[in-house]
């Protein structure tokens, strides 16, 4: 792995014994100690990842708010500096670029951070779509180190950083989706309330300089709350009991973010509209072909990416992820599908096998997080 681009922390992982592959160009840690007991630390006490390999670009000018604005399916009318936004990025005929956040730091200062399999995609996007002027993009990705700290001791953890020492007042005001700064040994430090697991966390945006040492502080001092480095692979697992979108799973250029039930994200009447509103106006009016749902897997093995879904003997869908959940202890799968279909008695093709697939509501288990909108799963759009 060689040719893998590497993180600040990568050495330390592979020191610990994690189990090092290849993710969106990066050598990442899938796990440690194994799956189950990651998910169940993040869920029970709190975790540590790395995730530096995710995308960052800082876009700065009195032009930016309209400029990202037109980018970008949600709204920054009601935007004000603190604020963190979910969105996803069209193409022109309204099928998704990417999901991302939103930054805004300062009046005429954003961040925008995407994943890691989009980064090159995404940066081309943006300047392609550059103004002459009024605008300037800083693709800050390979000085910028990530660590997100999840799970229900993850504020007490974070409190006990040095570096955020009497920022007690400035976390416990921390509501989801907001962030604040502060100056850190090696620059600027963003602390933000968000996460991907479904949990209460926080993710902190440090200079790569930083990143080991507040690694290794926050597992020196969060022993007693039971705090442990966690991999990509309980991640997934996190994420998808509580229904969040996955770039390659639930979200693709082969279709709409009104299809994959992120409706709430997509802002058909804002002001100046954005790349692909008509085409997902045109969409919305025709009837959304195909929508994501949620099934409880009955016997067999678990239905993978991939797995065709029937109802009698018609192919309607397919399943976008699957998995046994560790908290739940069911076979579930998210899957998109004809709409007409979405409530009839469907089967899933695993194996060779059909299995029975019942509808079941979304989210798989509701987020611990108050106000997450992630985890709503509304076609409605305003």
């Amino acid at each position: 792995m060689s040719d893998l681009m590497q993180t600040p922390l990568s050495r330390w992982h592979r020191d610990r014994g994690a189990r090092m592959v290849p993710f969106a160009g990066f050598e990442m840690p899938v796990q440690y100690e194994g799956v189950l007991a990651e998910h169940t630390t993040v869920r029970e006490r709190v975790g540590l990842f790395d995730i530096t390999h995710m995308g960052e670009v800082y876009v700065d000018g009195p032009g930016a708010r309209d400029w990202i604005s037109g980018l970008i399916t949600n709204s920054l009318l009601k935007s004000e500096p603190g604020k963190v936004l979910y969105t996803t990025m069209c193409n022109e005929q309204g099928r998704c670029l990417d999901d991302m956040l939103i930054y805004h730091l300062a009046d005429e200062r954003w961040l925008v951070v995407m994943n890691a399999s989009n980064h090159d995609k995404i940066v081309a996007w943006m300047r392609a779509h550059l103004p002459a002027d009024g605008v300037a993009m800083d693709d800050a990705s390979d000085r910028t180190g990530l660590i997100a700290v999840q799970g229900p001791a993850s504020k007490d953890l974070v409190q006990r950083l040095d570096q955020l020492a009497g920022r007690a007042a400035g976390i416990d005001a921390l509501d989801f989706y907001t962030h604040f700064l502060l100056d850190g040994p090696g620059g600027e430090w963003i602390v933000s309330r968000t996460g991907y697991t479904g949990e209460h966390g926080y993710e902190l945006y440090l200079p790569n300089a930083d990143m080991l040492p507040v690694w290794e502080e926050l597992l020196g001092k969060g022993d007693d709350l039971g705090v442990a480095p966690i991999g990509l692979a309980a991640r997934d697992t996190l994420r998808f009991e509580a229904c969040y979108c996955l770039y390659g799973h639930e979200l693709s250029e082969d279709w709409t973010p009104l299809e994959a039930g992120i409706g709430w994200a997509v802002k058909l009447k804002k002001k100046g509209g954005f790349v692909g509103r008509d085409a997902l106006v045109a969409l919305k009016e025709s009837g959304l072909p195909r929508k994501l749902i949620g099934l409880e897997v009955q016997g067999g093995p678990i239905a993978r990416e991939g797995a065709v879904v029937l109802a009698g003997d018609r192919e309607v869908g397919f399943v976008t992820s699957g998995t046994f959940t560790p908290t739940l202890q069911k076979k579930l799968a998210l899957a998109l599908v004809e709409t007409e279909s979405a409530t009839a008695d469907l089967t899933v093709e695993v194996r060779g096998k059909r299995l029975d697939g019942v509808v079941v509501p979304l989210p798989f288990l509701d987020a611990r997080v108050k106000g997450d909108p992630r985890a709503e799963r509304s076609q409605s759009n305003n």
